[in-house]
């Protein structure tokens, strides 16, 4: 079998964010890059179905030369081999337009990513890329089995669980919950210096969307403490003060 798992290069959680540009670029200064940690999920699920010979795992990336120690990371969790489409990820779109001409040209019988890359947090890019490959997608899975041309899928609704079977090939976005993130030991570090890491130049694609500017959260007002001995303060003040009676 035949996985193809797409990474994103993402900033360390505890990264503080900052813009630059008149806040129309993000300040990569001093930041700290790492795998995205839903696509972490995705990958240690994907080496486990193809772990004792039962098939090879491909990572893709969209993103220019500085994200190869991430996908260096990738390799040593026990990916196979690894692409990188040598440019910015410009949006959503732009990615899984670019990973879509990839699978085009080299079949594969499974493609997962993460449910969302942790900066933007968009989930979009499983879904495309099954709209733009006519493939089915499922995205936010829970768990995920293969036996024979089917996978087995579970996810979380409201009020339950949904369990789908679905035939091979599928795009499914993971959450956690299918696996548990691997830890590269020396052995997989050391081999992945010399597995095979292809670049590859972007198709052209149209953009529909630019940045105009990002902007970070407002702080935080002071919290108003409340007797609970005054419940008529409490409700005057969620009247006058937070609106919200």
């Amino acid at each position: 079998m035949k996985i193809l798992v797409c990474i994103s290069n993402v900033p360390d959680t505890t990264t503080k964010i900052t813009f630059t540009d008149n806040n129309t670029q993000f300040n990569t200064n001093g930041v700290q890059f790492i795998l995205n940690p839903y696509d972490e999920i995705a990958l240690a699920r994907a080496i486990e179905l193809t772990d004792g010979g039962n098939g090879s795992v491909t990572v893709i990336n969209v993103g220019e030369v500085n994200t190869e120690p991430t996908i260096r990371k990738a390799l040593a969790i026990g990916a196979t081999d690894a692409v990188r489409i040598n440019a910015k990820p410009h949006d959503a779109w732009f990615v899984a337009f670019q990973v879509s001409q990839y699978i085009k040209a080299n079949k594969f019988d499974l493609i997962l990513t993460g449910r969302e890359s942790i900066d933007y947090n968009g989930s979009k890019v499983a879904g495309m890329l099954g709209e733009l490959l006519d493939l089915p997608s499922v995205s936010i899975i829970k768990k995920l089995e293969i036996a024979g041309g089917n996978a087995t899928v579970e996810r979380e609704i409201e009020g339950g669980k949904e369990v789908l079977t679905i035939p091979l090939p599928f795009v499914a976005g993971c959450a956690e919950g299918v696996a548990e993130p691997k830890i590269p030991n020396m052995r997989g570090i050391m081999s992945a210096r010399t597995k095979s890491l292809s670049v590859i130049e972007p198709v052209e694609v149209k953009t529909f969307s630019d940045v105009i500017s990002y902007e970070t959260p407002a702080p935080r007002g002071q919290v108003k403490l409340v007797s609970a001995d005054d419940p008529a303060k409490l409700v005057e003040l969620l009247h006058t003060e937070a609106r919200v009676i």
